[in-house]
């Protein structure tokens, strides 16, 4: 075949393709006008586009930065910050079972987000009816959920106070930056296909817990500091926006503040003990500070409480392992199988009992590590041996003789 056929031949069938494209289109809208269902839960939609409010240049935090330094530096440090490039969340977006909706949390301004979804054909989240963004920001969306995700909102900047030092628009609204605003994304359950399952219940355990009323979300999370809002300024309240949470990092970069809800009660060990007596040892944990379950949120994580004696020599002579946490089954539909997270002040005691036959010098070690996911799991998506996957939250050495 000489060039020029080749090249005639290639338009043509180009021609032919962008032909069937446009006949595809068209079958789309027809099937829109007919069967386009209205986006009704909060996850299924963004945050309508956003005007970058007079006296600032950019809905980014970058720009933010310029006057709010030590917000800047807390938000930086936190999951949110990292919520759209987290190694997990972009595999999980890869997969073609993931549904469009999983961006509205990660990103939720509609100014980060490629195409505007109107509405699902027949309620189907696989077929969302979109369009391009004509305000799509590349840079924005790579922030994840920064200043702007919270603080703008119709040609405004939404505060505390209303301020009218500021050289932005300013509006007071302590309605929408109320817990209300966490729970947009924090209480988002939804069975979207038989194999996946969105269930994020943060929200509905503090209602139905004991400080329901008392303290919410950023009591907690967010809380007060007395400091300049800019430098140079007077001091007021102000609340850290760090987001404190389960402080596992989601590279190698940086660490995270942690926020602990478990309270740890190990009992005493003798430092004596005789032949064929008894290590009858008790470790008592109790969520005492969280107004929720814990573990929380995403059903993967879990706490792994690990139980060893050793010798002198660090042999381990016996062992125990317990866990906490959700466990579920993905296919061929998710289930989830047990549920052992401890409600807001429950407790639980974990039983380490040993004969001691030798005489020798012992210790027993436990230790407490907080997870985000398993092995098996980190490993199926490709997240590597840089992804931190756990971090220790308590860790106590007890030592003995026997003699």
């Amino acid at each position: 075949m000489s060039k020029n056929l080749f090249i005639f031949v290639l338009l043509g069938f180009i021609i032919m393709s962008l032909t069937r494209c446009e006949d595809t289109v068209t079958l789309k809208k027809e099937q829109l006008n007919q069967d386009t269902l209205a986006l009704t839960n909060s996850w299924e939609m963004a945050i309508p586009h956003q005007a970058i409010p007079e006296g600032l240049t950019s809905l980014s935090a970058e720009s933010c930065k310029a006057c709010h330094q030590e917000h800047y530096n807390e938000w930086k440090l936190s999951t949110h910050a990292h919520a759209w490039t987290d190694k997990q969340f972009q595999s999980e977006l890869k997969k073609e079972s993931s549904p469009y909706l999983c961006i509205n949390c990660h990103i939720p301004l509609q100014n980060q987000q490629e195409y505007v979804v109107t509405g699902l054909i027949d309620g189907d989240v696989y077929q969302p009816v979109k369009k391009k963004n004509p305000h799509y920001d590349e840079k924005l969306r790579e922030e994840g959920i920064n200043c702007a995700s919270c603080h703008i909102r119709d040609g405004y900047v939404i505060g505390p106070t209303g301020t009218k030092l500021a050289p932005h628009k300013t509006k007071k609204d302590t309605i929408h930056l109320s817990e209300q605003l966490c729970i947009s994304c924090h209480n988002a359950t939804a069975v979207v296909t038989p194999t996946l399952a969105c269930t994020f219940e943060t929200g509905d355990e503090w209602k139905s817990g004991p400080y329901y009323g008392q303290k919410n979300c950023i009591s907690c999370h967010m809380p007060e500091l007395n400091r300049s809002i800019v430098a140079g300024y007077d001091k007021r309240k102000s609340r850290k926006h760090s987001f404190i949470g389960s402080g596992i990092p989601k590279d190698t970069t940086y660490i995270p503040e942690r926020l602990d809800g478990y309270g740890f009660y190990p009992s005493p060990v003798k430092q004596n003990y005789k032949v064929n007596d008894s290590l009858i040892f008790n470790f008592r944990v109790k969520n005492e500070y969280a107004g929720h379950r814990v573990p929380t949120g995403d059903p993967e994580r879990f706490f792994i409480f690990n139980f060893q004696l050793m010798d002198e020599e660090g042999k381990v002579m016996a062992k125990k392992k317990e866990r906490v946490g959700e466990e579920w089954q993905w296919y061929p539909e998710a289930k989830k199988l047990s549920d052992n997270n401890l409600n807001p002040l429950e407790e639980r005691v974990f039983y380490f009992n040993n004969l001691l036959k030798r005489k020798g010098n012992y210790s027993l070690l436990i230790e407490v590590t907080k997870h985000r996911m398993n092995e098996e799991t980190a490993t199926y998506n490709k997240l590597g041996k840089d992804y931190p996957l756990f971090i220790s939250v308590y860790k106590e050495e007890f030592r003995f003789v026997v003699r």
